[in-house]
């Protein structure tokens, strides 16, 4: 894809998702960045695989009720620009690095970046509570590194939804499996690190545990757990990350 075009379609996407409240404006300059070496390096079929991660997430986001949002304080449905590069940061720069022949790892880790989206959406209608991915005992809803059965299939949802896309764009049946299964392998990793890495804090103000240093209610927190640097942005920049390393490679 030529690169004004690339830049054009993805700047009108990354502004309408503004406009929409889908992204903040940082996040949408981030967005056009990341869409931009994306279409450009890797055509219609890289193309098509973020615009099914960006919209199919966005919408499945605001759809789904976010327990971490109201238990944790974590950010919400609206995507600012360090959650934009976590999700799709390392796709963009495969893209730029490996050029046209990126489109199997782009693929591979955006469908990673869904999975982990569509987990947590599903998993906030899930009946049961989630389970912590390392002790197997109960945790609240909305927990980092909780999971549940419908989280689970929420995440082979939303991955295979972005390989089937880029299948379809590119016309390479081959691309559908390991998107699926490096996609949610890479979910996976999410949780784990999320369990057993992420920084978790407490407000000794409203005696609530947050995922911030700072709570909603202006209050410093209190480290509890986790490395204290570790945000949620960071493990999923770690898990797309490593989903993208695999997919390398994988597709080598």
């Amino acid at each position: 894809m030529p690169l004004p075009l690339a830049l054009a379609l993805s700047t009108l996407i990354a502004v309408l998702g503004w406009r929409l409240r889908a992204l903040t404006g940082l996040g949408a300059l981030a967005a056009g960045l990341v869409g931009t070496s994306i279409g450009s390096m890797t055509g219609w079929a890289g193309m098509a695989a973020l615009g099914t991660f960006f919209i199919g997430s966005s919408m499945i986001s605001r759809l789904a009720p976010d327990r971490s949002a109201e238990r944790f304080d974590s950010k919400g449905s609206q995507r600012d620009e360090w959650q934009v590069l976590a999700n799709g940061g390392a796709a963009a720069l495969a893209a730029l690095v490996l050029g046209p022949a990126a489109l199997p790892v782009v693929t591979i880790s955006l469908a990673a970046a869904a999975a982990d989206t569509w987990a947590t959406a599903f998993g906030g209608w899930s009946r049961t509570l989630p389970r912590h991915v390392l002790t197997g005992g109960q945790v609240p809803t909305g927990t980092s590194g909780g999971v549940t059965l419908l989280g689970t299939a929420g995440a082979a949802i939303g991955a295979g939804l972005v390989g089937l896309a880029s299948t379809a764009a590119a016309g390479a049946p081959s691309l559908f499996s390991p998107a699926l299964l490096l996609g949610m392998l890479g979910m996976l990793v999410d949780s784990i690190l999320g369990a057993a890495a992420q920084g978790r804090f407490h407000c000794p103000s409203c005696d609530q545990p947050t995922e911030r240093r700072l709570h909603r209610c202006g209050q410093t927190t209190r480290h509890t757990g986790g490395l204290a640097w570790l945000t949620n942005d960071g493990v999923n920049a770690l898990a797309t990350g490593t989903a993208t390393v695999l997919g390398w490679w994988v597709s080598r």
